[in-house]
């Protein structure tokens, strides 16, 4: 799925569009799910609608046209407990789902970095 020099250099495009997200927030759920230490965080959610706003969230890092309707994430993780150690889990279970799906080292760096900008929100913290 990942283009040559010659496609469009936007991520959100080089990771296969709309379509292209959406199969990759999927199979990183499945892994994030998994996770004995960050499943209890989505216990009492609404799986379709984490699925729905991470899609848009990734669609948008990532440069898509799909604009985030969901509250700001400080609000959305306020209050639940969310820490570094645990954000490093979920960007690690990224990591390992962009690479099955096939993502060269320049793409999973991209994309965690756009994640990071993200870590001081999530996890309420400043540093």
């Amino acid at each position: 799925m990942i283009g040559t020099m010659d496609t469009p250099s936007s991520l959100y495009d080089r990771l296969g569009g709309a379509a292209g997200v959406e199969n990759l927030v999927e199979a990183f759920y499945i892994r994030v799910l998994a996770d004995q230490e960050l499943a209890p965080f989505f216990r009492d959610s609404s799986l379709d609608r984490l699925r729905k706003m991470q899609t848009e969230f990734f669609n948008r890092a990532l440069g898509g046209p799909v604009v985030y309707s969901g509250r700001p994430l400080a609000h959305v993780h306020h209050g639940r407990g969310i820490t570094r150690h645990h954000f490093a889990l979920f960007v690690g279970h990224l990591l390992e789902t962009l690479k099955d799906y096939g993502c060269e080292d320049k793409e999973t760096d991209e994309v965690i970095k756009h994640i990071n900008t993200f870590a001081n929100e999530i996890t309420g913290t400043s540093y």
